[in-house]
């Protein structure tokens, strides 16, 4: 999955960006109060694209192969 598509996903679920670090961008869901780090890959490896979800707590997107 892509990581614009991943972003979008996740602000389109209300999550929020909250900063950038070195080599991550870090989300929180500010309903669930979790949070999670999002690597600056342009591909994002679909295992990891629903664990981030998880770690949200929100649904995971459906991916299309």
């Amino acid at each position: 999955m892509k990581r614009r598509d991943l972003i979008k996903y996740l602000f389109k679920n209300k999550c929020v960006f909250i900063r950038e670090g070195a080599k991550h961008s870090v989300f929180f869901h500010p309903l669930m109060k979790k949070s999670s780090t999002l690597p600056r890959h342009n591909e994002i490896d679909d295992f990891l694209a629903r664990k981030i979800c998880r770690d949200l707590g929100i649904k995971p997107p459906h991916v299309v192969k």
